[in-house]
């Protein structure tokens, strides 16, 4: 707190609400609108996909403005790990750091299996679907014969190229983000402007999905059923409101922000609410556009993969170069976003690793670049591991999973500061505490529970794996005995 308080150690306060807003929307329009938005509406919500957006929104809402409430406590450059330590001890900051490892690591998975379906349509499918499709993966040709995958070797590809430029240090220049964000938010406008003027009314009727459906066929040949309960109806809508959830991680970079707003006050709620109801806003308009051209069954089969492409080529007649140009774009703003969460996570594994919960390598600089690198390739290993060997459906589940416990937690973590220390200086305070935070606890509780058996599993299981490692390994190792106590050293004796 003194390290920030000091105007020449700490950041300056130079940015407004609006800057934080623009900051918020830059971090949020990524992946997961141009490809879970699909996912979404074909198998669960259909066209009520709109809502699903809204019932994500309001979770990050109500979590959001818990984010806001660390960042002005502790106005320190740091993630919800950072804040855990200090307010909440050593076993919670480890539980919300392994589920980071979830939304980063397997976010930056996600992205760059989405990043290989863009990139293969824009070379016309001339990779052949054994080389961009996991083994879990197969579908029918036109001629009718199965194809498994094999190994997604794009993923692994633009996984390598951009952990080689995280070694090196290379940063994006404010012009270039400045650009990316232009060039994300002009896809989307492009894409409603011009998609309203095709959307078919039949499309979005019934509007949810009616549990005597006729069964989706899948790129295999099988069928799809919407008879189970998170298939159809409000479930479904609560179900896809858990995948597009993806579509709105990042947003808590705002929050992080805090120590550089000019009044946090005033200027944190303005930047995370304004920036999620903008963003909200053109999803909802991005979604019913979507699903007005294309009908949402489509979206299961032929549709699945680069869906924004599949609706422009399929049903807007005339507009082929707006699919290739949307193509392009979408590739340079998936390579950002992966970008982003692969620095993310080597980040979260460095801090780690100093407090001791990691082994020292995941915290050793390269002697020229002084950046993670050891860290850097273990964590391509692990990311490229994931792209290439599972679909995006079970990564893009298991990443929301991770990211709305860590957000279950942060909600019940400003409630007990609350309690155990009323007294600690809050430029922003979350407003009806208890009641907000509540609400973002069942609201993101919800989609968890939305969320497929097997995802919820393989995530209980990675959180065993976890608290083994942690009790096994990490706790004798760790430099800190508990929130902001620190072992003495021999030094101290003396």
């Amino acid at each position: 707190m003194e390290q920030a308080a000091d105007s020449d150690k700490g950041l300056k306060r130079t940015l407004s609400a609006w800057s934080l807003v623009a900051l918020g929307i830059g971090a949020i329009i990524g992946a997961g609108l141009f490809v879970r938005t699909a996912a979404a509406a074909g198998g669960h919500a259909g066209a009520a996909v709109t809502l699903s957006f809204i019932v994500a929104a309001v979770g990050c809402a109500f979590a959001g403005l818990c984010y806001a409430e660390f960042a002005s406590m502790i106005p320190i450059a740091g993630s919800a790990y950072t804040y855990a330590y200090t307010t909440m001890g050593e076993l919670i900051a480890w539980i919300i750091g392994w589920a980071l490892i979830l939304e980063y690591a397997l976010g930056a998975a996600t992205v760059s299996i989405a990043w290989s379906e863009y990139f293969n349509r824009l070379l016309g499918g001339a990779i052949p679907y054994e080389w961009t499709h996991s083994p879990f993966q197969a579908a029918k040709d036109a001629a009718g014969v199965l194809h498994h995958g094999i190994f997604n070797a794009p993923a692994l590809l633009i996984v390598l190229i951009l952990t080689l430029l995280l070694i090196r240090g290379t940063q994006q220049s404010a012009w270039v983000n400045a650009v990316i964000v232009f060039i994300k938010v002009a896809i989307v406008l492009i894409f409603i402007a011009i998609g309203w003027q095709f959307i078919n009314p039949d499309n979005h009727t019934p509007y949810m999905i009616p549990a005597d459906q006729a069964p989706a066929l899948l790129p295999d040949g099988k069928e799809y059923s919407y008879a189970p309960t998170f298939n159809h109806g409000f479930a479904g809508v609560l179900r896809g409101a858990a995948i597009v959830f993806f579509a709105f991680i990042g947003f808590d970079a705002v929050s992080t922000a805090a120590q550089e707003a000019k009044n946090p006050k005033r200027d944190m709620p303005i930047g995370i609410l304004g920036s999620l109801v903008i963003c909200t806003i053109l999803y909802i308009l991005f979604s019913y556009v979507l699903t007005g051209v294309a009908p949402f069954s489509e979206f299961m089969l032929a549709g699945r993969e680069a869906s924004v492409a599949y609706a422009i080529e399929h049903h807007m007649p005339g507009y082929n170069w707006l699919a290739t140009a949307v193509t392009v774009a979408i590739l340079a703003g998936f390579s950002s976003v992966i970008l982003v969460m692969l620095l993310g996570q080597s980040r979260v594994f460095y801090s780690m690793s100093h407090d001791g919960l990691l082994p020292g390598a995941f915290s050793d600089l390269h002697k020229k670049f002084r950046t993670p690198f050891k860290s850097n390739w273990m964590l391509f290993l692990f990311v490229g591991g994931l792209a290439t060997l599972l679909p995006g459906d079970i990564t893009g589940d298991l990443t929301s999973i991770g990211t709305l416990f860590a957000f279950v937690l942060v909600c019940i973590g400003v409630w007990i500061m609350r309690v155990k220390q009323p007294g600690v200086p809050r430029p922003f305070r979350v407003p009806l505490v208890p009641v907000v935070s509540t609400l973002g606890v069942l609201v993101c509780t919800a989609m968890i529970i939305s969320l497929d058996w097997k995802t919820q599993l393989t995530a209980f299981l990675w959180m065993i794996i976890g608290l083994v490692i942690y009790f096994t390994y990490s706790r004798s190792r760790s430099k800190h005995k508990g929130p902001g106590e620190i072992l003495p050293k021999a030094s101290d004796f003396k």
